[in-house]
């Protein structure tokens, strides 16, 4: 015997021997007739009896294994005939796919060959077993629901990359993605799959037929009549397209759903089974009865609350059961079918799982009479049955399945020694846990009995026609409230029961992320905070590597309850020591980003790679946070030292694979998620390229090739983690910004972080994606109120119409009673106010670990970049995302976020410490969002005075070397509102055409800041530098972008006028648009300037005001010119309406010259108009049929030219009365009047001047200026416009050094 862990323990292969005669001393505490009578009650025979005390054989532990090898010997003699050939199949009697010859395609394969990823357009494969005669099924787990065919084929079948299963003759495929049959030709058949589904594919070659069934229900028979005779045998068989993924039972583990008659391709192991049951048995026998040893009699005992006393007498009895039982625990089917039916059976008996003992007590009885190979293996195979159990179970009413297997799970995680076995080798490393955590959304809402739990469907129905929500609220009909509350019940019934689901979830992670149980070992919650850590590794660095992701929808479910489970602990801790923070005021210190303990693999930091910055901020680290870069560190960091890590990483995780996968062309790092029902260690990449499979010469591409870096989270301890006896763990190098209060401990600030990865990995772009179920819902509730309409307006004659309405309308509603019924599941289990709370946590948690950062100084570029994204990120999915079940404005303290929010982008979108153009534009987008909301725009208005004007002057910085166009459409929203015509939420001729989604940032309603335009108003006048290079920059683009437009109106026009058919390319056309915008948004912020401050351009003591305004007449005159021109290109173009050019109209372009010009010369002191009405005249491209134009004053010769059409309207601003009030028209009128008068009074008084006078440059102002030192000359205009860009001589190139004015001699 050899003592192992606490208790004794009994080695088979110790125990075995141990025959001798002193065995009976041991035994001495139980008389042998007691003990005769106990091992016969425990032994039963097969069928329960027990022999009369006369004729029963005396028992004792001696003869004991010799009684139990004939017990179990009976019934067995059909052991032999596993290896006879059952007639009708042919093939190996373990079926798996076809890895050798059976495939066409790239595949993944799962190393235990049951599960496989497409790999390619469409891959192929069929398994190694087929059969000829009998009645046949096998189970095919669904992992995605994308395009596959499953079923059967012959060996004669070709497949390709177009054609697969059901595609040829002699293969028969089921496709639950398009609801169709294939046999060479297609047809509609059964019901749509989703992922966690199970296809039952049977086959009766007796008659002749192939059947389906999908989660046990039969979807009737598909093929009748199918070939059979001689060299006619079925394999079953799949082609699935890119990324698509499953996994098969052909028998290996119990068919979930068995049919009657008919056989697996595989056969179970019913000696294995038969031995199994007995065993358990016996063991249900021991846990009944108990020994009074002073009684001297046996008895019944409570089962529930037995325990393992250390009674030899028990003891030896099991040792001798385990003794047969441990080796069959080792095999999936005996685990699956024995073990796991056992346990669950123990918890069917309700209340909570704390409440049954007897699963620790027989966990623990593994641990002590297993060996320790047994015992892992028998529990990786039950919890990968569970996780199976409970991912691929059907959604009933009350989610009872899905209960039963998190429990079980729960209870063998209690386990301590079981849970740090599991958590250390199983749960990251082969099952990937995470999806535990996931509820299954129902695809076919009628199965998960979403009918019954919600009666009565209801959706909103306040959508006016062109789909904007109306703010006018109509009242709610009686009918419409009833039926909204009863909808509203069934909601609040379904939350309660998925609420019992994500509360087992929650705690499964509180037993992994307890840090209390440190017998045997690290505590539990270190061990998950490496593996987490290593699992958010690969989601991070293998974003194209499918085999690795985590799905989306998995890590939603997954935050929720990481961030229930975090805050959990946190406030426990917070309850035992006072001193540390909340969870509500949980933020991630600064250190963490820079100190080295937490790995961010290689995730891109606010001031660029963590390598510069290590090298650059040396100085800053060893300064402000004591903390010292070894030189050999920085040395070691080229990109060839990099590249030799990265093969030298991947060649020792190579070595540590397994042999027999790297034979096969070599394994992927993990197993597949996608593939994950069959979860082999490792997976095989199956190519009908020419690729030696078996030998390859080179590596197999990327897809081989992935990064896996040896990480020092590895070897972390409890001790590297939450520090101890003046180490500070994780927050080593403490800035002295930092506040000395502790936050909580270490190992949950590392939780958080994590948290807030998982979030940007792939959280938020699934909240995003399934709006989509509401926006769905938005338009079926339109379409049926516009067929209800039709209905009512219907002429009864039409008798044929009426009824194809009242079909669309049976169509619509059936439709939408589906829809509410899934939206309302979606809004429990991902929108729910619960969810919503949550994500509004981790912004808060984002601002204050961005604020604390930023007052490191320089320390702030060691921040990673996803910090800011999840902040803005959050926010908006805060905003648009759960809006229509939950208002942002309940939550707590939502005005104070949104401001200390907007005072973060306010502050960084031009920090210098930001490096990344990325996160640049992104902190750009969102600030320009922000300024589009009236709530948002007055959280920027409450930001301190200074941040405020701080943030003006970064967006009046010049617009050259920057994208300046985000930074214009800001100034632009700040002002929209306030300028000439510009009132507007669409485009007036925009009005007529399809309604765009109204939660656009450029569809809200106007809301200008005066607060912000008076901030720049005082930047623009009190610094004399800044206003000329900002509007010298804004003239500059305004020409660039004018021009760039105006060169591709022409293109499409010319491509318009060709004969043959054409097509513009869409591209072109969006540019074109995105051109007029730009030169449209950079009018109104001319406009902007010229209102907020006019002696900019016309007080000329300012040394570049009258170049400004020259060169603004000279741009005004140019667009007026192009778009006024009576027939020209742009008014061709406009009326060719392309789609994609919607945007492009006189309206918007002309409102904005109107609005610049009636400032100028009308909204001035007399001075002012003066001078702008000289500079507008001077310029030679002035002509006053433009200024006419803009209220309908056509040219004489163009009235009469036009006289036969009558029908062609001219444009005039008197036609937007609703746009531009009267008020406006007449300063118009006032303006052109001027003009007019002024335009004669400068003809007569201007003398002509001679060629040889005129400026060389622009031949349209007289020469008024000379160079020096070369005395060349030109106008005044143009050599100040030069100046503004170059130095050097237009003529010569010499470098001028001054410039004096010019009068021409009056003798010559």
């Amino acid at each position: 015997m050899t003592s192992r862990g606490a208790g004794t323990a009994f080695s088979r292969k110790n125990y075995r021997l141990s025959t001798e005669p002193e065995k009976s001393k041991v035994t001495g505490i139980v008389n042998s007739r007691l003990l005769n009578d106990y091992l016969h009650r425990i032994f039963t025979n097969a069928d329960g009896n027990q022999p009369a005390a006369a004729y029963r054989k005396h028992l004792t532990f001696q003869n004991l294994q010799e009684h139990l090898d004939r017990l179990l010997a009976e019934e067995n003699g059909s052991e032999d005939s596993r290896d006879q050939v059952v007639e009708g199949r042919l093939g190996p009697s373990t079926v798996v796919l076809d890895h050798t010859s059976g495939f066409e395609g790239l595949l993944l394969v799962d190393d235990d060959l049951l599960g496989v990823i497409g790999h390619s357009n469409f891959g192929s494969i069929r398994a190694t077993t087929c059969v000829y005669k009998g009645k046949w099924i096998y189970e095919v787990l669904i992992s995605s629901q994308g395009l596959m065919q499953i079923g059967w084929c012959t060996l004669n079948c070709r497949f390709n990359q177009e054609e697969g299963v059901g595609d040829t003759p002699d293969s028969y495929a089921y496709d639950g993605n398009r609801v169709r049959k294939w046999n060479v030709t297609t047809t509609n058949y059964g019901k749509s799959w989703a992922a966690g589904d199970i296809v039952s594919c049977l086959i009766d070659l007796d008659e002749g037929t192939i059947a389906f069934c999908l989660n046990g229900i039969s979807l009737g028979t598909a093929f009748d009549n199918i070939t059979r005779g001689t060299g006619m045998a079925y394999f079953p068989a799949i082609s699935l397209s890119f990324k698509e993924s499953v996994a098969f039972n052909f028998g290996s583990r119990p068919l979930r759903y068995p049919v009657e008659g008919y056989r697996p391709l595989q056969d179970p192991p019913v000696a294995d089974l038969v031995k199994a049951r007995k065993l358990l048995g016996y063991l249900k026998n021991v846990i009944h009865i108990g020994i009074d040893v002073t009684e001297g009699k046996l008895v019944e005992k409570d089962t529930s609350m037995w325990q393992l006393q250390g009674e030899p007498t028990v003891l030896i009895t099991l040792a001798h059961i385990f003794n047969y039982f441990s080796p069959l625990m080792c095999k999936v089917y005996l685990v699956e079918d024995v073990l796991m039916t056992f346990l669950l059976s123990i918890l069917e008996r309700g209340g909570a799982v704390e409440a049954h003992p007897l699963i620790q007590q027989l966990l623990d009885l593994m641990w002590l009479l297993m060996e320790e190979y047994e015992v892992h293996e028998c529990l990786k195979q039950l919890l990968m049955s569970l996780l199976r159990a409970y991912r691929f179970s059907p959604i009933i009413p009350d989610l009872g399945l899905q209960i039963h297997y998190l429990r079980l799970t729960i209870a063998v995680l209690k386990h301590e020694k079981s849970r740090k076995y599991l958590l250390s080798n199983v749960l990251f490393d082969v099952l990937r846990s995470v999806v535990f955590f996931y509820i299954k959304s129902p695809l076919r809402v009628e199965e998960a009995g979403l009918q019954e739990l919600i009666p009565t469907t209801w959706w909103p129905n306040r959508f006016t026609k062109e789909g904007k929500e109306s703010k006018e609220v109509k009242e709610e009909s009686a009918e419409e409230r009833l039926r909204r509350r009863a909808y509203e019940r069934g909601c609040q019934r379904l939350k309660k029961r998925i609420e019992v689901v994500e509360g087992l979830q929650v705690q499964i992670l509180k037993l992994l992320l307890n840090n209390k149980d440190r017998g045997g070992g690290e505590a539990s919650r270190y061990i998950f905070l490496n593996k987490f850590r290593k699992f958010l590794q690969e989601n991070a660095s293998n974003r194209g590597n499918l085999t690795v992701l985590c799905p989306p929808e998995y890590m939603v479910c997954f935050l929720h309850r990481l961030v229930a489970a975090l805050r959990f602990f946190w406030d426990g801790h917070k309850a035992k020591t006072p001193a540390t923070l909340s969870s509500e005021e949980a933020y991630v210190p600064p250190q963490l980003f820079y100190n080295g303990k937490v790995d961010y693999f290689d995730l891109q930091r606010l001031g660029g790679l963590l390598s510069h910055l290590k090298k650059t901020l040396k100085d800053d680290l060893a300064a402000k946070a004591n903390i010292l870069i070894d030189p050999a560190e920085l040395q070691a960091v080229t990109m060839d030292d990099l590249d030799e890590d990265e093969e030298s990483a991947t060649s020792a995780a190579q070595s540590q694979r397994p042999s027999a996968a790297l034979a096969i062309g070599g394994a992927l790092a993990r197993p597949g998620w996608l593939s994950s029902p069959t979860l082999g260690r490792a997976n095989r990449f199956l190519s009908t390229a020419a690729v030696s499979l078996m030998n390859p010469r080179r590596p197999l591409g990327t897809l081989e090739k992935i990064k896996v870096r040896t990480l020092s989270v590895e070897q972390r301890t409890e001790e590297d983690i939450e520090g101890s006896h003046g180490n500070e763990g994780l927050l080593l190098g403490r800035p002295a910004e930092e506040p000395e209060q502790p936050i909580t401990e270490n190992s949950l600030l590392e939780v958080l972080d994590g948290i807030v990865m998982m979030y940007n990995l792939s959280v938020h772009q699934q909240l995003g994606k399934m709006v989509g179920v509401s926006d769905d819902v938005n338009e079926y509730a339109m379409a049926l109120k516009d067929t209800e309409e039709k209905i009512s307006r219907c002429p009864k004659r039409r008798r044929d119409i009426h009824e194809e309405l009242l079909k669309s309308q049976k169509v619509f509603s059936e439709k939408l009673n589906h829809l509410s019924r899934r939206l309302a599941w979606i809004n429990v289990t991902i929108y729910s106010k619960e969810k919503m709370q949550d994500i509004y946590w981790l912004l808060r948690v984002c601002i204050r670990t961005i604020e604390h950062g930023d007052r490191t100084g320089s320390l702030f570029a060691f921040m990673p970049e996803f910090y800011l994204s999840v902040a803005m990120n959050s926010y908006s999915a805060l905003k648009n995302y759960f809006s229509p079940v939950n208002s942002m404005e309940e939550l707590p303290g939502y005005e104070e976020t949104l401001m200390r929010l907007a005072a973060i982008l306010a502050k960084h979108f031009a920090d210098s410490r930001i490096v990344g153009t990325d996160i640049r534009d992104s902190l750009m987008q969102a600030l320009a969002s922000y300024v589009c909301y009236p709530h948002s725009l007055r959280a920027v208005e409450r930001i301190p005075e200074e941040q405020r004007i701080s943030m003006m002057k970064n967006l009046l910085a010049p617009y050259e070397q920057r994208p300046w166009a985000q930074t214009n459409w800001i100034l632009v929203r700040l002002w929209r509102g306030c300028g000439f015509g510009y009132r507007y939420t669409r485009l007036p001729h925009l009005l007529k055409t399809k309604p765009e989604d109204a939660s656009l940032p450029s569809l809200q309603k106007p809301c200008p800041s005066t607060l912000l335009q008076r901030h720049m108003a005082d930047l623009l006048r009190s610094d004399r530098d800044l206003a000329p290079s900002f509007l010298n920059s804004v003239l500059n683009q305004l020409n660039w972008a004018f021009s760039e437009f105006i060169g591709m109106i022409q293109e499409i026009q010319q491509a318009a006028e060709r004969l043959e058919r054409n097509f513009v390319d869409s591209r072109q056309l969006k540019v074109c648009a995105t051109c007029f915008d730009l030169s449209v948004s950079l009018l109104r912020v001319l406009e902007m300037t010229v209102t907020l401050a006019p002696e900019i351009f016309l007080d000329w003591n300012r040394p570049s005001s009258e170049l400004l305004l020259r060169r603004l007449a000279q741009l005004l005159n140019q667009v007026l010119n192009r778009v006024t021109a009576e027939r020209n290109l742009f008014d061709r173009v406009v009326n060719l309406r392309l789609p994609g050019l919607e945007s492009v109209d006189h309206y918007p372009i002309l409102v904005a010259v109107t609005g610049i010009l009636v400032r100028l010369l009308v909204d001035t002191d007399v001075q002012g108009a003066e001078r702008a009405t000289a500079v507008l005249l001077a310029d030679p491209c002035f002509q006053l049929r433009s200024i006419q134009y803009l209220l309908g004053h056509a040219e004489p010769s163009a009235l009469a030219a036009a006289a036969p059409a009558t029908d062609k309207r001219h444009f005039s601003l008197h036609t937007y009365t609703e746009y531009i009030s009267a008020e406006e028209l007449e300063k118009v009128d006032k303006m052109l009047s001027h003009l007019s008068e002024e335009s004669k009074q400068a003809a007569a008084t201007t003398l002509p001047t001679s060629e040889e006078d005129l400026c060389p440059i622009c031949y349209a102002h007289p020469i008024s200026a000379i160079f020096r030192p070369c005395s060349h000359k030109s106008c005044k205009a143009c050599i100040n416009q030069h100046l503004m860009n170059n130095k050097d001589c237009f003529f010569c190139k010499a470098t001028i050094t001054g410039v004096d004015d010019f009068t021409k001699p009056a003798s010559s």
